[in-house]
């Protein structure tokens, strides 16, 4: 979503950006999600629930999330839904479908199957979905997201001795039905084991690491269970049906509770570059980072990468414009 805003915005100014993408097709994640666009309702809430982010950085996305989604309709985009129905957050959910196609016909022609040159000449914009991919296969666990995202922002920054922030190891992600369980790039969002909060939860091996607490959007459980655990329920739901049709592996215990095993999936990751609040990264002249290549916004917690994404993607284009 950042690169594809960037762009948009960018001819916008008058600029003939030139749009490279790695994968098959456009879209990166975003075309995977749910595609809601959201921010915390209250900025005391924001920073208590992602204390170890850069508080510039999330005031910016706060304060602009809003005349960025009026840019974005603007454009011609048609939210599903005009809240996020949930209390604590307020944005817009889109069709992912849909958004991808006016911001790709709005982008300009984009060359695809074409990976980040690691001589391409400044002035560079870094939109590469972060390192999620790389993360999973490190770190064992599931990927939530396009496969092509493996940290060539990253790489390409760092070869020019950008820092990086905290966070390294950080990611948004999701507790999905564990293999031998099917998950399709369509079920990312179905599939999504969203119950935590209800389930007690067991290691692999069966040591109970139930939480005392569990936040509402269950971030803090993905990162706990790691590459394998166990929920355990008193009864079934939708979402655990979905998991069985899958093929996922269901248990019914002695006491009649029912276990499902599952597994962390990574969404994207939360550490990133070091930017200011213009997308410029830090310590390296002629280049910018948006969207996840960025670090340091939701460390600690959850925030909506899609309104990192949406909001980084318009400060680096006007940015790049000036300088």
């Amino acid at each position: 979503m950042a690169g594809l805003v960037a762009a948009v915005r960018l001819r916008e100014l008058g600029h003939d950006p030139r749009v490279v993408e790695k994968g098959t097709r456009v879209g990166g994640s975003m075309l995977l999600s749910s595609c809601v666009v959201w921010r915390h309702l209250d900025w005391e809430t924001f920073r208590a629930e992602c204390p170890g982010g850069d508080e510039r950085l999330q005031r910016l996305i706060w304060e602009r999330l809003d005349d960025a989604l009026g840019w974005l309709e603007a454009l011609g985009a048609e939210p599903v839904w005009r809240d996020t129905e949930n209390p604590l957050t307020t944005g817009r959910r889109y069709d992912p479908r849909a958004l991808t196609a006016l911001l790709a016909a709005s982008a300009g022609d984009v060359e695809l199957e074409r990976p980040l040159a690691a001589d391409a000449e400044p002035p560079v914009l870094l939109a590469t979905g972060g390192f999620g991919a790389r993360l999973a296969r490190e770190d064992g666990l599931l990927l939530r997201a396009n496969q092509w995202s493996e940290g060539d922002g990253l790489d390409y920054a760092a070869a020019r001795g950008a820092a990086t922030t905290a966070g390294m190891d950080e990611f948004y992600g999701r507790v999905m039905p564990a293999p031998p369980a099917r998950i399709r790039e369509e079920d990312f969002v179905p599939l999504a084991q969203l119950y935590g909060r209800e389930a007690r939860v067991f290691t692999d091996d069966w040591r109970e690491i139930t939480p005392p607490t569990v936040a509402w959007h269950e971030n803090d459980l993905a990162q706990l269970i790691g590459p394998r655990a166990w929920y355990v329920v008193a009864e079934t739901n939708e979402r655990i049906e979905a998991a069985r049709a899958a093929g996922g592996t269901l248990r019914r215990r002695e006491d009649g509770t029912l276990a499902v095993h599952v597994a962390a999936a990574v969404t994207h990751t939360i550490g990133g570059l070091q930017v200011d609040t213009r997308a410029r990264v830090s310590g390296v002249e002629g280049t910018w980072a948006a969207g996840v290549d960025a670090g340091s916004v939701a460390n600690g917690g959850y925030a909506s990468g899609l309104a990192q994404a949406l909001v980084l993607g318009l400060a680096a284009a006007d940015s790049i414009a000036v300088d």
